[in-house]
């Protein structure tokens, strides 16, 4: 057997990406008292029973702040933009969260 016929061509399986388009960070809060922060589960498998109980300990951490647990509707990839307009509208910032 030649070395040409040793040789096997192959494909890059991920294909072209769709361009990134970068946010830039929210700016901080100067304080937590008051405000609104909801908790954000992608719905990642299994990842409830943290969101949970990262709210419990948010909340005995930072009592005068108001904690909403939501989960995302569809897949860890679709986007859900009623929530993300409730977070615009209601809320003063975000932890979002996937877990493993």
């Amino acid at each position: 057997m030649t070395e040409e016929e040793k040789k096997i061509m192959v494909l890059n399986p991920l294909g072209q990406p769709p361009l990134l388009k970068l946010e830039p960070m929210a700016p901080r809060l100067d304080t937590l008292d008051g405000k609104t922060i909801y908790v954000v589960d992608v719905k990642f498998p299994a990842s409830k029973p943290f969101g949970e109980e990262l709210v419990k300990a948010l909340e005995e951490q930072y009592p005068q702040t108001n904690w909403l647990y939501r989960e995302k509707t569809g897949s860890y990839f679709a986007d859900d933009p009623a929530l993300w307009a409730e977070i615009k509208e209601k809320g003063q910032g975000m932890i979002q969260f996937i877990g493993h």
